[in-house]
């Protein structure tokens, strides 16, 4: 069975709810992220010479980016199927920053743990397997890209 509507709009409306609180959940996102993978820390240019993860402008925007990304991979299963990088570059950039497949087991954890926070009353196992198979293509053609 392909993404359902009702996938794509639990996403969406997920989103939204992130977006709300771009701050708090951007921080929130990487705090998981170098808890889980404290090296991974020197792979973000925004996060390398900070104690912690402090809010940012450049943080903020590359938080709002992957989710953004996720959410637009929702939108593309449920249209085509797959996912197409509407980025090109993408996986030469996680070539370059060494990311390798346990990382993207960590970005999903975090992503899932950021949206349960968003998504508040609203979180369901229907909402977090929507985003886990949006952020698995997403990953997959990322994946793809870096072959």
């Amino acid at each position: 069975m392909g993404f359902t509507e009702k996938q794509e709009s639990l996403v969406n409306s997920s989103w939204e709810s992130f977006k709300q609180n771009l701050s708090g959940y951007s921080v929130l996102f990487y705090t998981i992220i170098l808890e889980k993978a404290p090296a991974a820390k020197g792979m973000f240019s925004f996060l390398k010479d900070t104690t912690g993860v402090q809010d940012s402008p450049q943080l903020q925007a590359h938080a709002a980016k992957v989710f953004e990304m996720v959410r637009d991979s929702a939108v593309q299963l449920r249209a085509t199927g797959e996912v197409i990088l509407g980025d090109a570059t993408l996986g030469a950039i996680h070539i370059q920053k060494g990311v390798v497949d346990p990382h993207f087991v960590v970005v999903k954890e975090a992503l899932l743990k950021t949206i349960k926070e968003a998504a508040g009353g609203n979180w369901s196992e229907e909402l977090s397997t929507a985003w886990e198979v949006a952020y698995d293509g997403l990953a997959a053609s990322i994946k793809k890209s870096m072959s």
